[in-house]
């Protein structure tokens, strides 16, 4: 795992608080997957900046115990950003991210296994912005790579 600055970008999409106490984010973080692509939020986001979805971890009351907020969209590339109703964006700071690769069936629960991975493991994690990647490599979810970047101190 290497360290490697991410210049900053804006993320517009859907947004979610949640929390992994209880397993609150296990029931909130699908839902907000299913009403991304059942009301295709995909289509409604303008000038993006590529066609990867982005899931972005942010507003981390303290750590990845502690309630975060969820945002679930797309880069975009243009200023002024247009933000259309009931959506937001978020700006994803530049930082030191480490990226990890979650690659396996996305339905059994790859990417969360590598979040646990995440959870148990030593990283100086910033808790300023995470966010996973799902590009090419992730549309057929039998055998999915994730790319996941975890903002570092």
């Amino acid at each position: 795992m290497e360290k490697e600055t991410i210049e900053g970008f804006t993320i517009v999409g859907l947004a979610v608080r949640t929390t992994n106490e209880n397993g609150q984010a296990a029931q909130d973080i699908p839902a907000l997957w299913n009403k991304f692509m059942s009301e295709n939020i995909l289509a409604q986001i303008s000038d993006k900046a590529d066609q990867q979805i982005y899931c972005m971890y942010t507003e981390y009351e303290d750590d990845f115990r502690k309630p975060y907020t969820t945002i679930l969209g797309c880069k975009v590339a243009n200023n002024p950003i247009t933000v259309p109703e009931g959506l937001v964006a978020k700006f994803v700071p530049t930082n030191n991210y480490t990226k990890i690769v979650a690659t396996a069936n996305l339905q059994e629960g790859a990417v969360y296994k590598a979040w646990t991975d995440i959870w148990n493991s030593n990283l100086n994690r910033a808790y300023q912005a995470d966010f996973e990647v799902y590009g090419s490599a992730a549309q057929d979810p039998n055998n999915a790579s994730v790319d996941i970047f975890i903002s570092v101190n």
